[in-house]
């Protein structure tokens, strides 16, 4: 009986140790196979990385891994070449014999009491098992400044990792607003946190050409510079011809060299992305030639030219490249020569997308080309033109990649298709063996609403955590030979700043890396959150900007057939407390507490509502009003006809 009382206590010591350690491990994203070991690993005064290989890239890993903790934790770091244990070390080691579960980017963590030994088959494994053991330490190890009285420990385990997909994508869109060297740098930094190791660049757009092409210099002489507005995006006013055009910036080519050599220390590729035939506005701007419509132009600065309505666009001017012109060819073999001797990548993205083509069909030389092509429409006017550009750019060594778009009216042979409209292109692009990398904009675009319109800055459409969260980049019934991977948007039309930018990628760029990173089974919505939850204090101490808009409740509304509403709440995130009020006062965990679904009283105006957990307030203070619900339910309002 007492060994039985023994056995007990020892194993329920066992569960609560890797209960507290299980607390201590929220990594992101998660991976494939984690193991808690007691006690812990306490790091040396003095850092000692031990390496296997003198490798450029092995060094260049443990020095990027010195440096990080040397920055947070104020002590110094050597690297040594040798393979006699050194008590507290931490070892990167290239195994002799490749594991094949690792393949190139996998890696194996231990951390024991005595020392960290990381183990992968390539240097790519060394630095994604390093950003792993990053988020095991303490959350002060993100801060930019030494941080005393922090005890720098890290819980024992052992931990295997390794990738789902190769293609894990961030986009981001520096054509729409001008982000610098530095920025970009900034960007790169944030992403490898999470594995993320594809940046694709929007460099071209109507607002602005951001990549210096020495051939034809008013790309960048005219076509990086607008006039500057502040407000609401697509409501700006047009700007004058005389008006200064002094906001925006390029990218000269030493420059881009320059992010391209920092992305690839951090294991990151640059996928370049130059969108034509439409959203061509600067390069139309610098070069009026391009055009099928003859005029004057100048970069778009954000008034509205584009006249969306339900799924369907128009244009007021002519945005596009001319596909019957026949000296574009010529002028983009110039771009993407320049472009394929800049960025190593084996990929180049062309764009295709929301192409108006109203003007070509209006277009005399587009009628007799259609004519002389024997091309049914003005889609496959558009296929013509890709299949010119995809010919252009294979003979510099490159594959083109295009949003989904270029399946319409037939794709160019070898061409690799980004799916956003969904997935569908994606499904039918893979179906017809040509790779494809999936980014659909209703899981992926980070760029729309995360939260309620009324508490969030003005965007369009809305992907919330929990949705982002669903994405599988690997449909049912496609060969994944063919699924490349994925990626998450980021679309700058309504956001300047690095500090916006950070607010729409965080926390929603956590649910995408788990996405392409873990594996299915690894993912769960309940856990996902609390991990995410420890992830937010580090990035308070890296001071990088996030929402908490998962906490803001979500608002449906119904009505009856007397135009009276009801009102429900529900969170995406379990454990909350919703409380509300009616009468215009800020609600607190004193008020109300949603139960059942409410109904209005007869004169608010208002209804004010916010969450809590553990009498902690957790989201926004919402002001949703009454008119406002009343307009989502469907209810027209008519205003009472005026008395003499």
């Amino acid at each position: 009986m007492k060994r039985i009382s023994l056995l007990l206590i020892g194993v329920l010591h066992v569960l609560t140790l890797n209960r507290v350690a299980a607390q201590q491990i929220s990594i992101v994203p998660a991976p494939a196979l984690v193991t808690y070991n007691k006690g812990q690993y306490v790091l040396p005064k003095v850092i000692t990385i031990q390496v296997n290989n003198l490798s450029d890239s092995v060094r260049n890993v443990a020095n990027q891994l010195g440096e990080k903790l040397k920055r947070s934790t104020g002590r110094s770091y050597v690297v040594k070449s040798t393979m006699a244990y050194q008590p507290g070390s931490i070892r990167l080691l290239i195994n002799k014999a490749p594991t094949a579960t690792l393949g190139t980017e996998g890696y194996h963590l231990s951390v024991t009491t005595k020392g960290v030994t990381i183990t992968s088959n390539k240097s790519a494994g060394l630095f994604y098992g390093f950003q792993t053991l990053i988020q095991l330490f303490p959350k002060e190890v993100e801060s930019a400044t030494a941080k005393a009285n922090v005890t720098w420990k890290v819980p024992a385990a052992s931990i295997t990792d390794y990738p789902r997909f190769k293609w894990r994508g961030m986009m981001f869109d520096v054509a729409r607003h001008f982000f610098t060297k530095q920025q970009v740098k900034q960007f790169i930094d944030n992403m490898v946190k999470y594995k993320f190791n594809v940046l694709h660049l929007h460099l071209t757009d109507d607002q602005g050409w951001r990549l210096q092409i020495k051939s034809l210099p008013k790309l960048t002489e005219v076509g990086a510079w607008r006039a500057e507005r502040t407000g609401r995006w697509g409501e700006f006013s047009k700007p004058t011809p005389d008006e200064p055009k002094t906001y925006g910036g390029f990218y000269t080519q030493d420059d881009m060299r320059e992010i391209i050599k920092y992305a690839a220390d951090r294991y990151v590729n640059i996928l370049p992305e130059i969108d034509i035939p439409g959203h061509s506005l600067a390069a139309v701007a610098s070069y009026p030639e391009l055009t099928c419509t003859p005029g004057t132009y100048q970069v778009n600065a954000g008034e509205r030219f584009m006249i969306w309505k339900g799924g369907t666009f128009y244009g007021l001017l002519d945005n596009t490249i001319c596909p019957a012109n026949e000296n574009v060819y010529p002028f983009f073999d110039k771009v993407f020569t320049e472009v394929a001797a800049l960025f190593p990548f084996p990929y180049i993205h062309v764009g295709g997308d929301e192409c108006y083509k109203g003007f070509w069909e209006k277009s005399d030389a587009c009628k007799q080309l259609m004519q002389r092509e024997n091309l049914k429409n003005t889609e496959e006017l558009q296929s013509y033109f890709i299949k010119r550009i995809e010919k252009i750019v294979s003979a510099k060594g490159k594959k083109v990649m295009g949003w989904d778009e270029i399946l319409q009216g037939g794709l160019a042979p070898g061409a690799a298709v980004m799916s956003w409209r969904g997935m569908q292109g994606g499904v039918e692009a893979a179906k017809m063996n040509h790779e494809v990398v999936m980014t659909p904009n209703t899981f992926a675009y980070l760029d729309l609403y995360q939260g309620d319109p009324m508490a969030e800055p003005p965007t369009y459409s809305m992907v919330r955590l929990r949705k982002a969260y669903e994405f599988d980049p690997l449909p049912a019934g496609v060969d994944p030979h063919f699924i490349l991977g994925g990626q998450c948007n980021l679309w700058s039309e309504r956001l300047s700043t690095m500090r916006h930018a950070e607010y729409m990628l965080w926390p929603r760029a956590f649910a995408i890396s788990e996405s392409v990173w873990s594996l299915p089974a690894k993912k769960n919505w309940n856990n996902f959150v609390t991990r995410i939850e420890q992830q937010f204090e580090r990035l308070d101490a890296a001071e990088t900007k996030y929402s908490l808009s998962m906490y803001d409740p979500s608002f449906t509304v119904s009505k009856d057939t007397s135009n009276n509403i009801k009102i429900s709440l529900s969170t995406e995130v379990s454990g909350l407390d919703i409380f509300y009020s009616f009468d215009e006062t800020n609600p607190d965990r004193f008020y109300p507490k949603y139960q059942l679904p409410l109904t209005v009283p007869k004169d608010a105006a208002n209804l004010k509502v916010i969450t809590y957990r553990n009498n902690k307030p957790m989201g926004k203070l919402i002001n949703m009003p009454i008119a406002e619900l009343r307009k989502r339910a469907g209810i027209v309002e008519i205003k009472p006809t005026p008395t003499l």
